[in-house]
């Protein structure tokens, strides 16, 4: 196996760490900066991160012969595959004045030559800005989708996603259930805290919530002090389930290490019957269940 992780900065510009490698002549950089030129060019006519990489690896396969790209940047949740990853590899930071643009590695059966690392590393300088660019819308869609201060997805997508995955249920007749949630007293929280601890007390039970349920499930501020979670592929019976442990992880959960507050919070349920309009009767029998976990004592789930 051979692997290389280099740190791409800008138009033909090769790492310090590898001074075996073959000085570029004038006329070599000539050739890669026409070739740099029309890739960047080409990768320019998207700003779809998935799509960019995609792109990027159709137009290198017309320079090097490799069998899979992998690139990822964690900070963002990025994580895209093309191909196969095979036993040999070639790696490369990606960075633009600085800053980090992720990483991104190239496979094969068999060991990459040196002149097909300088084609790759001075081709990937034609990257560097398209996907800068691409970075940045990415940020500026997450921003508007995510509640910026749990971090969970806000309610402006709620609507899309319960309808997208009522279609999904009925087209693969497939169970749907939608839990709201609700923190208890969250008002005391402020008024005998203050708003700092309040904000803390919501993040803690965004974080808390999302680390119980499945990759699968979404979950969504619903307003103020409320959650909603969009559980597919599961019947009555898993939702309640689901919304037990969650109640119990809220309850057993110590948010604060200088202050003695406990959280706990109360959840209605619903499931899909059927009905033709049923955005807004799931929402309402959801809503009545919470109510009736509310009025029966709190830190209780009800199921509509």
């Amino acid at each position: 196996m051979n692997s290389r992780i280099h740190s791409i900065a800008g138009n033909l510009k090769k790492m310090k760490t590898d001074p075996s490698h073959p000085r570029i002549n004038a006329e070599s950089k000539q050739r890669y900066a026409s070739k740099v030129l029309a890739l960047t060019g080409v990768l320019q006519t998207t700003l779809e991160t998935s799509e960019l990489i995609n792109l990027f690896a159709k137009e290198l396969s017309g320079f090097v012969r490799f069998d899979g790209v992998s690139y990822q940047l964690p900070e963002l949740q990025i994580h895209i595959s093309v191909g196969s990853l095979t036993s040999h590899s070639c790696q490369y930071q990606l960075l633009v004045s600085g800053e980090a643009l992720g990483e991104i590695k190239l496979f094969r059966f068999y060991p990459f030559e040196e002149n097909e690392l300088e084609t790759i590393e001075n081709l990937l300088s034609g990257l560097l800005y398209p996907l800068r660019n691409a970075l940045l819308y990415h940020r500026a869609v997450q921003t508007a989708l995510i509640d910026p201060l749990t971090g969970v997805k806000n309610r402006s997508t709620m609507e899309e996603a319960i309808q997208r995955e009522l279609k999904l249920a009925r087209r693969h007749a497939r169970s749907l259930s939608v839990v709201l949630l609700d923190i208890d007293h969250f008002k005391q929280v402020n008024d005998e805290h203050g708003h700092l601890y309040g904000d803390q007390a919501l993040r803690a039970v965004a974080q808390c919530v999302q680390k119980t349920i499945r990759d699968s499930d979404l979950l969504f501020r619903y307003g103020g002090e409320e959650f909603m979670i969009l559980l597919s592929g599961t019947d009555a019976e898993g939702s309640a389930l689901l919304a037990e442990r969650i109640r119990q992880e809220v309850e057993n959960m110590r948010p604060f290490s200088n202050r003695d507050i406990r959280l706990t919070v109360s959840l209605g349920i619903t499931s899909l019957r059927g009905e033709p309009d049923a955005t807004a009767l799931l929402l309402e029998r959801a809503d009545a269940a919470l109510y009736r976990a509310k009025q029966g004592g709190r830190n209780r789930v009800e199921f509509a």
